[in-house]
């Protein structure tokens, strides 16, 4: 959706402080990304990051010998804030209703905000610019059918080969039930205890979150993607403001080409979340966990 026109009657939200935290922390918590990666602070203008391309390496020395000297390589990225947005419209009897608003709000907006911007890192939808990291590309291990142990373990071996340590498992519904349905030789299940209990589940020893936003479809002969596992350390997201709330009640809404919604006419408004996020990685450490069975 999108408003068109100049509203003459769209103002901002005055919610108190707590709450805006609120529905930050509940975008945060719809968002896989946002819990494994590392939040920095993102002016509006952008700003670079410095990241370790190679480790500094010792060496054993006599007592007078000179000490050796190692340069570690650095490279630099710029992370742009790209703005991400959704409108959702109301009937007008949501305005009598303080709690009600609030509830949508902290219900329907951080959770598309958070699905989408997962969604986007892990290459199911286009990036907003060329400052932006994703996953689209990164090395793919299968996890399907037999292949489930064996695909994890390559993975976190294909990680380690890139200088990296798999701590963080970012799993699809549809990747959780791969796992789930994953055996041992006599038919036991692998990873029951791991995935289907605690509130912070590990697969072999790595932090796990399930997202909507890591699935992302396969085409023939491409096969579905389900997971992704990486070493988030080496992952950056940054926002500018937090999240912010606009209301408009005197606006039209393009729904699509066809349709179109006219807020007074029709006693409406709609709530309008928005929030500045960029994306940094090195995405040489990072692996796509599909449900390929060979």
């Amino acid at each position: 959706m999108a408003l068109v026109g100049t509203p003459t009657n769209r103002t901002s939200i005055d919610l108190p402080v707590d709450v805006s935290r609120e529905i930050l922390q509940k975008m945060q918590e719809g968002s896989a990304i946002m819990k494994l990666a590392r939040q920095i602070a993102l002016p509006g203008r952008g700003a670079a990051i410095n990241v370790i391309t190679s480790d500094p390496t010792a060496a054993w020395v006599g007592e007078t010998s000179a000490k050796p000297v190692s340069n570690p390589g650095l490279e630099t990225k710029i992370m742009r804030a790209y703005k991400l947005a959704v409108i959702v419209p109301f009937s007008n009897e949501f305005r009598r209703d303080v709690s009600a608003l609030y509830d949508a709000l902290i219900e329907k907006l951080p959770g598309a905000l958070g699905q989408k911007f997962d969604n986007t890192v892990f290459g199911g939808t286009q990036a907003p610019g060329s400052d932006f990291d994703t996953f689209a590309n990164v090395t793919a291990q299968a996890i399907g059918g037999t292949l489930t142990y064996a695909g994890l373990v390559a993975a976190d071996g294909d990680i380690a080969a890139h200088g990296g340590i798999m701590n963080g498992i970012a799993l699809a519904p549809q990747g959780k039930s791969v796992l789930l349905g994953a055996v041992d030789g006599n038919d036991r299940p692998l990873f029951i205890n791991s995935v289907a209990e605690g509130a912070v589940p590990m697969v072999l020893g790595a932090r796990t979150e399930i997202t909507k936003g890591a699935y992302v479809a396969g085409t023939s002969p491409n096969p579905n993607v389900v997971g992704f596992a990486g070493d988030w350390s080496q992952a950056l997201y940054g926002t500018v403001e937090g999240v912010k709330i606009d209301y408009s009640s005197d606006a039209t809404l393009v729904v699509d080409q066809n349709t179109t919604i006219n807020l007074f006419q029709q006693n409406m408004f709609a709530v309008r979340a928005e929030i500045e996020v960029g994306f940094r990685a090195d995405t040489s450490v990072f692996n796509a966990l599909t449900d390929a069975t060979s």
